[in-house]
Formats: structure tokens, C-alpha cells, sequence
């Protein structure tokens, strides 16, 4: 894998997207995303406003996460990662969107038959509604971060994905914002009543997307694991990706520790600084901008540094800031989280980048075992909740600090694999081949460690007098090329070129 900031996609081997070909589908992806970052915001207020109002205690409220996290996306990505890979991505996004509006109107007749007698049945019905949402949702994540990182040139990946969630952050503070005025105003503040209207609002805006995409005509990227061509002696069997195996441990710590950041956000606000459930959940909402606007920064830093460095800078600072957090008291408390927002924000398309790289035609299935990462989400809000009601919400803290640990030993662990690189570097190789039926000049992109082999065995090369070596499958960019070319390096048949940006 070719470290940097963008971090290449698994292949090249297939048609990508360029210009404006590019805007009508990633406004597309950018929907869904947008979609999923609304509810997420939703969730974190509900948390509060369920203590409130069915009376129930931090760590029973957690079920939301435990079902959004745990259920859906646990239990339902390796299936939506199938139904990628057999039928595509509009049938997978359309199917995802449909769980979505379905889970979101059966919280009108939940919340319609709840009272103070059935409290705990009424969160039961609740946690249903989420884990068909969150089944949704991860059918929608599953093929959104997929498509947008492979429908363009692959050389942007990185940046693509990061550009994408940034506009789920902005959803995520709309959420909080909106629900702040909704659910805790004077007159809502201790019912369900307007819970129902919104997630009913939800419902009808995932339906509106459903049809966009039902009569779009929506281009399915064609990959490595759709090539006829491919064997499955190319890559490495999937369980030997030992890379994605860490990243999908880091994603479930940073999933979970993000989780637990957010939903206990506005207890924390609450309690350490005297603020109001509303003032609190203006701060999260205002803490989410922090959160989107650190998206669009990280964005612009991949475009000069390693991605890996990069993540391992931030996940330092946010073990810092957790440590403060659960150390800390009053409002300078509250500021120090918000700050944490900022710097917690690259991390997930970040780690799903540098962990779906050069998976070949494992791409889908090793997207859907990120997708699965999530659920983290449903593993440390309990712990958390647990550790608040027992101790202090301010002490549960140092529950994230322990999933930021673990990000910054993958981030590290990649760094160091890949040659304590600095600066973003972006490598092409420039193929002349020599003509033959059926085959033309095309330029290809490449790992970074496969170049380097390249150049290594050129030095080796150049002390004998046999200069003339071969390289298998010069049409695929995966660590095992695929058709045999010769190439010589002292003829114009071969160019390799290497940029750096400075």
C-alpha cells in the first residue's frame, strides 16, 4: 500500500469516473451521507432526552447504541456486503434506504402509545425502530464509502472519502441543533410528541432519495473482483490481511470511542459545568461543527501529508484531551471536549482508506468487515455508562482515551511499515508497451512499496549485464501484477516516473 495522504485504492485495473462525470454521482453518495449523519445526530439527543422522559437510567439508555451499533451494523454489513458484490450498488443503496425510512416511521406509533406506564416497553419499541434504521444505515455505508472512494481517479481516494463525510458531519450538527429546539423546549421537554414528527420527516427525505436513485442512472464501477480475469492467486486470502485486520481493530476503537464521546456529551456538559439539557445540546451541536469543520481541514492536509502520520499526530492529541476530559472540571472542561471533536474527525475515512487498499477482489467483502467496525458503537457506551453511573460521567472519560491508544498503535504501526514518510506521495507508472494485438499505451497508478521494488531490482539489475527483466500483469496495480510484459530499462518501451509533492 502506497501510505500518503491518499492512500490508493485497491485497483486500477478498471474505469474510473473524470470531470464532470464525477458530480451527479458523488451528489448521489453525498445524500446518503447526509442522510446517515442527521440520524447519528439524532441518536446522541435521544440518549438525554429518553433519561428525561421514560426514566431510565445512563446505562439502559445505551441500548440505543448497543442496537444501532451492535445490531445493525455488526449483524447486518456482512450481509449488505454480499448483496454488493452479487447485485451492485443502486439495488444495495435503494434496499438500504427502504430498511432506513421503514425503521423511522414505526417511532410514530412507538412514540404515539407510550406513557409513563409502559416506559419500558415504550424504549424497547424504541431499540427496534433503531436496529431496523441501523440496518439501513449500514447498508448505506457499506456501499457509499465503497463507491466514493472507487468511482474516481484513484490517486484522490483519500480525499474523495474525506470530502464525502464531511457533509455527514454537517448533518450530524443540524440533528443536535434541530433537537435542541424540539425535544427540550418548554412544552416538549418532557414528552415524545415531537420525536415522532421528525423521524416521520426522516422517513419521507430517505423515500425522496430512494426515488432519485430508482430513476438514476447510476454507473457501477467495475473492479479487480469483477474481473474475468482475475485468480485467486493475485492477493492474499482475506484472512491473511493482517492490514485490514488492524484497521478493522482500530475502526471498532475509534467507532466506539467517538460513540461514547457524543453520547454522553451532553450528561457531561450537564454535570461538570451546571448547564441546562438544552444549553448542552447546543454545545454538542456546536461541538459537530468542530467535528465537520475538522472533515474539510483533514481534506486539505491529505493533499500534502501522509495519511498515516496525519492520523497519528491527531489520535496523540485526542488521547490528550480525553485524559484532560476525565481530569478536568467546569466549563474549560466542556471547551476541551469540543476541541476533541476536532481532532477525532479524519479518523474514520481515514482508517477506511489505508485499510481497504490493495484488497483486490476482496474490495466489497473488505469494506463490509470495516462497515463492521462500528460496532464498537454498541461495546463501549456500556462500559461507559456503567462506569458513570457507578462513578461520575467525567471518569468514564478515560473509556474513549483507551480507544484512541489503540488508533494511535495502527497509525503508528502503518507509518513504520511504510518508511516514516512526511510528505503525500503520489506514484504513477507510465507503461509503453511494446505494440501487440490488442493492447495500448496506458498509464497506470501503483503502490509505493511496489515501485520501490521496482527500483531496487532496476539497481540490482544495472550491475550485471542482463538488463532486461519481467513484470507480471503491468495492467493492475495490486501487490501481484497480472499479465507478462517484458520491459527494459534502457529503452524507451519503459518510463517510470515518481512525483512528490514538495
Amino acid at each position: 500500500m502506497a501510505g500518503g495522504a491518499i492512500v490508493s485504492p485497491p485497483t486500477s485495473n478498471r474505469s474510473y469516473l473524470k470531470g464532470r462525470q464525477l458530480i451527479f454521482p458523488l451528489c448521489l453518495a453525498i445524500s446518503l451521507f447526509f442522510l446517515w449523519g442527521f440520524s447519528y445526530g439524532l441518536l446522541d439527543v435521544l440518549n438525554k432526552h429518553f433519561q428525561n422522559v421514560l426514566k431510565i437510567t445512563k446505562l439502559e439508555s445505551t441500548g440505543l447504541q448497543v442496537v444501532y451499533f451492535g445490531g445493525g451494523y455488526f449483524c447486518f454489513s456482512p450481509i449488505a456486503a454480499e448483496l454488493l458484490k452479487r447485485k451492485g450498488y443502486k439495488i444495495t443503496i435503494v434496499l438500504g434506504l427502504g430498511l432506513f425510512a421503514l425503521g423511522a416511521i414505526f417511532f410514530w406509533p412507538t412514540a404515539h402509545f407510550s406513557n409513563p406506564n409502559n416506559a419500558k416497553q415504550a424504549f424497547g419499541g424504541f431499540m427496534a425502530c433503531t436496529f431496523v434504521i441501523a440496518c439501513g444505515l449500514a447498508t448505506l455505508e457499506t456501499s457509499a464509502n465503497s463507491y466514493a472512494t472507487i468511482i474516481g481517479d484513484p490517486k484522490s481516494a483519500s480525499m474523495r472519502l474525506q470530502f464525502c463525510q464531511s457533509w455527514n458531519g454537517v448533518a450530524s450538527f443540524i440533528g443536535p441543533l434541530i433537537a435542541s429546539k424540539v425535544f427540550f423546549s418548554d412544552k416538549n421537554a418532557n414528552n415524545l410528541d415531537n420525536v415522532k414528527y421528525v423521524y416521520i420527516a426522516v422517513a419521507c427525505a430517505a423515500v425522496l432519495v430512494a426515488i432519485v436513485f430508482i430513476f438514476s442512472t447510476l454507473p457501477e464501477v467495475n473492479t479487480d473482483d469483477e474481473d474475468p480475469f482475475s485468480t485467486t492467486n493475485e492477493v492474499k486470502p482475506l484472512w491473511k490481511q493482517y492490514n485490514m485486520i488492524f484497521a478493522f481493530v482500530a475502526q471498532f476503537c475509534y467507532v466506539g470511542a467517538q460513540v461514547t464521546v457524543g453520547s454522553f456529551f451532553i450528561n457531561y456538559a450537564t454535570e461538570n459545568a451546571d448547564l441546562t439539557d438544552s444549553q448542552g445540546s447546543n454545545l454538542l451541536s456546536y461541538a459537530l461543527i468542530t467535528f465537520t469543520v475538522g472533515r474539510f481541514i483533514g481534506t486539505a492536509l491529505a493533499h500534502f501529508f501522509q495519511a498515516d502520520l496525519i492520523l497519528l499526530i491527531y489520535s496523540i492529541i485526542s488521547v490528550a484531551l480525553s485524559a484532560y476530559t476525565s481530569a478536568g472540571h467546569g466549563f474549560s472542561a466542556v471547551i476541551v471536549l469540543i476541541v476533541l471533536f476536532f481532532f477525532e474527525s479524519i479518523m474514520f475515512p481515514t482508517i477506511f482508506v489505508m485499510g481497504t487498499a490493495n484488497l483486490g477482489h476482496h474490495t466489497r467483502r473488505g469494506a463490509g468487515i470495516l462497515i463492521m467496525g462500528l460496532s464498537g458503537g454498541a461495546v463501549f457506551p456500556p462500559i461507559q455508562g456503567a462506569i458513570a453511573d457507578t462513578y461520575s460521567t467525567r471518569i468514564s472519560f478515560l473509556v474513549p482515551m483507551v480507544g484512541f491508544i489503540v488508533i494511535l498503535a495502527y497509525a503508528l504501526f502503518h507509518w513504520i511499515q511504510h518508511g516514516f514518510k512526511v510528505r503525500r506521495i503520489q506514484s504513477t507508472v507510465d507503461v509503453h508497451v511494446v505494440p501487440t494485438p490488442g493492447r495500448r499505451r496506458h498509464s497506470i497508478v501503483i503502490s509505493q512499496e511496489i515501485l520501490d521494488a521496482m527500483i531496487e531490482n532496476q539497481r540490482k539489475l544495472s550491475r550485471v549485464s542482463q538488463t532486461t527483466y519481467t513484470l507480471n500483469h503491468v495492467s493492475n496495480i495490486t501487490s501481484v501484477p497480472r499479465r507478462s510484459e517484458t520491459l527494459t530499462t534502457n529503452n524507451t518501451n519503459q518510463t517510470i516516473s515518481t512525483t512528490e509533492n514538495l
